[in-house]
């Protein structure tokens, strides 16, 4: 994804997971990234994958960005979430250290 309303890593992220690309989704997380899903917390990139496999990537989930704000090291993204999982606008949080992500807040939209 090459939108220039999404700062990197973030448009990365995003388009790792649009492609279901799990190496590139993990990947973009630092060691210790964590994951809050409405308020479901995974820290690391095992606890990552477990939820991931179930209810993001291994979900077919599809993140269709529709906003996007960026405030210090914040870069929030609401937009429409498609998967086998979950369906609905949600907001996604991400806290970006560097050019990896180290926590992603999943909300209501």
């Amino acid at each position: 994804m090459n939108d220039p309303d999404i700062p990197e890593p973030v448009a990365a992220f995003i388009d790792a997971v649009n492609r279901h690309d799990e190496t590139a989704f993990l990947d973009a997380f630092t060691a210790e990234g964590t994951v809050d899903d409405w308020g479901r917390v995974f820290t690391g990139r095992e606890q990552i994958k477990t939820w991931s496999d179930r209810e993001f990537i291994g979900a077919t989930g599809i993140l269709t960005p529709e906003e996007v704000t960026t405030t210090g090291d914040v870069v929030t993204v609401v937009g429409d979430w498609r998967s086998s999982y979950a369906n609905g606008r949600s907001r996604f949080d991400f806290e970006v250290d560097g050019d990896k992500i180290a926590r992603m807040t999943i909300s209501g939209g």
